[in-house]
């Protein structure tokens, strides 16, 4: 009777957040992981093919207009300390012309790399 009522205990408890602490929980990256670097390193002027090689194929594309491009990174933490980046590139006759996003704007950003 002791054993049956331990091993009830046991299983009402397990669901308990008591033991958060004790379960290891993985880090799930999605998206396009950018570092300021990376972003560093745009100038208007751009090809969309040069921003490609620069930062990777967008994760999403507008469906309606391929002249925006939506680089999006969330890390779901095991931990609990989940963060989103996101930038968002627009084109003009397939030339970079605007930057929006939570990374610094490149200080660069508004020399063309020809000069």
């Amino acid at each position: 009777m002791k054993k049956l009522l331990l091993a009830s205990l046991v299983i009402a408890l397990s669901g308990c957040t008591v033991f958060d602490g004790l379960v290891h929980r993985i880090d799930v990256p999605q998206g396009n992981y950018l570092e300021q670097r990376d972003v560093d390193q745009l100038r208007v002027g751009m090809s969309k093919e040069q921003v490609n090689y620069v930062l990777g194929a967008p994760v999403a594309e507008n469906v309606f207009t391929d002249d925006t491009w939506f680089y999006v990174f969330n890390m779901d933490s095991g931990r609990g300390n989940d963060y989103r980046r996101t930038v968002t590139l627009t084109f003009v006759d397939d030339r970079l012309v605007s930057y929006a996003g939570d990374f610094d704007r490149p200080k660069n950003f508004d020399t063309p790399l020809d000069q």
